[in-house]
This record gives C-alpha cells, sequence and structure tokens, in this order.
C-alpha cells in the first residue's frame, strides 16, 4: 500500500521560526528533501514578506532550486500577484488556503469567509488557465483557537467551494493540534462520502501529542495523502500555541513500520531534519531524529 508524503517544512515550518534561515540554507534542505526520496515539496509562500519575513526570499529560493522532473514543487499563493510571482518562478503547482472558522479566516486573511472565495476563485482560474494545478488548504478544521469547535458544515461548505473552482486535493488541517482519532474518523468519514478519499489529504499538528494517532485514525478511512515537516518544524503563526507539523521523519517511521510504502529513505530524511536543526541551532521536536541523533557515538 502506497502513502503519499507532502512535505511542508520549507514552508509551513520555517514560517513559524523566530530565525530568518538564509536561502542557500533553504535551498540546500529543499535538495536534500528530495534526494530523501520526497517527490512533493511546498517549497516556500508568495505572502507579502510585511506578514511572513521568514519567506520573503521565496523568489530566490525556488529559482536556485535544481529541479527534477519527478519532484513536484508549490507555494502558498494568496492572491493574483502571488501567482504571477509563482509563474515567473517556473512553478507548475500553487497551494490556495482558507480557514473551516470565521474567526480564524479573519486573523488569517483578514477577510470573512464569504469575501474569500471570490479572491481565490479568480486565482484558481488563473492558475489553470495558465495549466498549473491548484491544491487547497482549510485551517481550524478540528478546532479554533477563538472559536472552539468548528461545525463539520463549515468544512463541507469551504470543501464543496474549492471544488467548484477547480482545486484537484484539499488538505484538511487540524491547526492548533487539538483532534483526538475519533474526531478524526468523524470528519473524515462524512466528508469522504462527498469528495472521495483520493481528493483529501490530512494536515496534523502534534500540540498534543495526538499528531501520529490521528494518522493511524485517518488512515483507516482510507485517507493516503498526509502533510508533515521536517523535524517537526512549525505552527502558526495566526493560531497562538500551536506546535510543530507532525514531524515528517515519525510520520515515515510508522508507516514503514505498518507496511506503507512512501518511497522516502529515513535515514537520509534523518540527515535532512539534522541539517536544519543545526542551520536553526536548536533540538527539533522530531522524536525519531532525537534517537538517531543521541544514538549516534558522538550524540
Amino acid at each position: 500500500m502506497r502513502v503519499q508524503i507532502v512535505e511542508v517544512g520549507p514552508r509551513d515550518g520555517l514560517q513559524n521560526e523566530s530565525a530568518i534561515v538564509p536561502a542557500a540554507a533553504k535551498i540546500a534542505l529543499i535538495h536534500k528533501l528530495m534526494a530523501a526520496g520526497l517527490k512533493r515539496i511546498e517549497a516556500s509562500s508568495f505572502v507579502n514578506p510585511k506578514w511572513i519575513p521568514q519567506l520573503a526570499d521565496a523568489d530566490e529560493v525556488l529559482q536556485g532550486i535544481n529541479r527534477s522532473q519527478e519532484v513536484t514543487l508549490s507555494a502558498l499563493v494568496p492572491n493574483i500577484r502571488g501567482l504571477e510571482r509563482a509563474r515567473q518562478c517556473g512553478l507548475t503547482e500553487i497551494a490556495l488556503f482558507m480557514s473551516a472558522s470565521e474567526t480564524h479566516n479573519q486573523k488569517n486573511i483578514n477577510k470573512r469567509i464569504e469575501d474569500t472565495f471570490p479572491i481565490l476563485r479568480e486565482v484558481a482560474q488563473e492558475a489553470l488557465a495558465l495549466g498549473m494545478k491548484v491544491r487547497g488548504y482549510i485551517s481550524a478544521v478540528f478546532g479554533c483557537p477563538y472559536e472552539g469547535n468548528v461545525p463539520l458544515d463549515n468544512s463541507r461548505r469551504v470543501t464543496e467551494a474549492l471544488l467548484e473552482m477547480g482545486v484537484y486535493e484539499i488538505s484538511l488541517g487540524d491547526t492548533i493540534g487539538v483532534a483526538t482519532p475519533k474526531q478524526v474518523h468523524e470528519v473524515f468519514r462524512e466528508l469522504v462520502k462527498d469528495v472521495t478519499n483520493e481528493r483529501l489529504a490530512a494536515h496534523f499538528h502534534d500540540t498534543r501529542g495526538t499528531g501520529l494517532a490521528n494518522v493511524a485514525a485517518a488512515l483507516d478511512e482510507g485517507i493516503r495523502i498526509f502533510d508533515s515537516s521536517i523535524g517537526g518544524l512549525g505552527g502558526c503563526p495566526y493560531a497562538p500555541g500551536a506546535a510543530g507539523n507532525i514531524s515528517t521523519e515519525d510520520l515515515v517511521y510508522m508507516l514503514h513500520g505498518m507496511d506503507y510504502e512512501t518511497g522516502v529513505d529515513l535515514e537520509k530524511l534523518i540527515e535532512a531534519g539534522a541539517y536544519i536543526g543545526q542551520q536553526l541551532g536548536k533540538e527539533l521536536p522530531s522524536k525519531v531524529l532525537r534517537a538517531s541523533l543521541a544514538s549516534k557515538p558522538d550524540g
């Protein structure tokens, strides 16, 4: 059985770090992730640098990557201006984003959900006309830092709107890491009825230590696409208290132990995690990375 991993560390991971990693180090990290066998990598974001200064070098990073036809690079795009930057960087895929929570959407995008749809629709239509693929993120599906519980109908409504725009795949996000396996079963069981499992992905954060358990629950519901971040980097600038994404190393270790195929070389992945940890000058949350480094003679 095959599972696809979408590596979001270079974007979702580094955007939440206080330290700004140099473009050359970001490029080196992405090359290491490619060498580890990851085929889908979200490399950066074309959000206004005023809001996410950590990724102000998106153009430089994307233009500095040695491309491979086997690897799909993507970036987050908020508007037409961001789409034009993505086009100039030669991207063939972009990602759109919004929230299932009204308050989180306003904090994150500064717009109501209803007012976000026309903007994303314009970007999606233009991207599709350029021959690009469009992925979608829905944040706060499993809980909101401002509203608490988010009704499933909110996620259903946003999902339907994104699909109508031509989005080929939707990643459902547990932005603040409150989901439990029971809730994951319930959400995916319902949305799979409307969408089919092939078009849904899961994006879990490990704030309360349930990230991998939630992956197992989503696997039971037929989900085979998971976002993760090298080293467990990540969080959300507009979700107070959100910890990092599930670690790619931990995810791959678990999936391989469950006899799923990922196409990823775990040892090379650990090297990538160690590299970005050194660049940031700190120990990263990934348990597999920590265990591996501790077991080395000089660890």
